[in-house]
């Protein structure tokens, strides 16, 4: 594994998987998403994943899609890394997808392991690797079995990382094995998907986080991912147990994005908390078990 110090201001060491802000009648509200993108990056973020799973991108039209990255990529210019979800179940769409976005200025692409279709792992190298093979886009393989329904093997990791396109990975997998096997064998970045794993994640050679709860707390994300650059795992330490009831309440009540709109509204952040079906808001119980959590932590909100 050779120093990769050189491409990680490229993408950023704290990711942000935004939520995609809609009015009250269930239209993406841009300029929301625009303002969201600016306070993620003054609190602290040095990328931003636009159209993920949590920016709810499998309800969202192409033109929806390619308007949030327009949006947020203009609302941040430099100052932040900007990857664009462009990956779908259908390997010609998701080039359609990467290509457009391209053209937009867009600095990355976060490319989800095919799901539904359950191809073989020699059908999923040839998925990312018609994406990759399609732009001049830095890409990020994003191995997320609980959605996808399959894995990205260590052996398809090593071979896809052959590739001169393909430099990082999201993992949503916690196969820490797997995982040190590829990073010994490759130069691939890997990047916890797991917010409450990005300790475990970077202390075994991660770079960074791509989270949600970075959305509530993204100052303490932004001084726990130093500390732990910087060696100062006491500090890490610390701020991962305060940071505990702050990911439960985002990750493990109710879905994330559910989760993330529902406290950015309540923090002001947000004018609502609407999603798409099928998802939908908390209920009254969900409400209350999410808001004990966030009081463990200080956040106490008057609704």
């Amino acid at each position: 594994m050779s120093d990769s110090s050189a491409i990680v201001p490229a993408l950023g060491t704290l990711l942000t998987a935004m939520v995609t802000p809609f009015t009250k009648d269930g239209e993406v509200d841009y300029k929301q998403a625009a303002e969201l993108a600016v306070k993620l990056v003054d609190d602290g973020c040095d990328g931003l994943v636009v159209t993920g799973t949590t920016g709810e991108t499998s309800t969202l039209t192409d033109a929806e899609n390619l308007g949030m990255f327009r949006a947020v990529k203009e609302a941040v210019g430099d100052r932040a890394a900007i990857i664009a979800g462009t990956g779908t179940n259908d390997t010609a769409h998701s080039v359609h997808l990467s290509q457009e976005a391209e053209k937009l200025g867009v600095d990355g692409l976060l490319i989800v392991t095919p799901y539904y279709n359950k191809p073989s792992q020699a059908g999923v190298r040839a998925h990312f690797e018609a994406i990759a093979s399609a732009t001049e886009l830095p890409v990020m393989l994003y191995d997320i079995p609980g959605r996808s329904s399959i894995q990205i093997t260590p052996e398809t990791m090593i071979g896809l990382a052959a590739h001169p396109n393909i430099v990082a990975v999201k993992d949503a997998k916690a196969d820490f094995a797997a995982a040190t096997r590829v990073m010994a064998e490759t130069d691939l970045l890997f990047y916890s998907g797991d917010d409450g794993l990005t300790l475990q994640w970077m202390a075994m050679g991660a770079v960074g986080l791509i989270g949600v709860t970075t959305h509530v707390a993204t100052r303490r994300f932004r001084e726990l991912v130093d500390a732990i650059a910087a060696n100062d795992f006491g500090t890490a330490r610390k701020i991962n147990f305060e940071l505990e009831p702050v990911i439960r309440a985002t990750m493990t009540r109710v879905q994330g994005a559910v989760a993330a709109k529902q406290i950015l509204k309540w923090q002001g952040v947000l004018p609502n908390s609407v999603v798409r079906l099928p998802l939908v808001e908390p209920d009254t119980a969900e409400i209350a078990i999410i808001r004990e959590d966030l009081a463990e932590a200080g956040m106490d909100f008057t609704v």
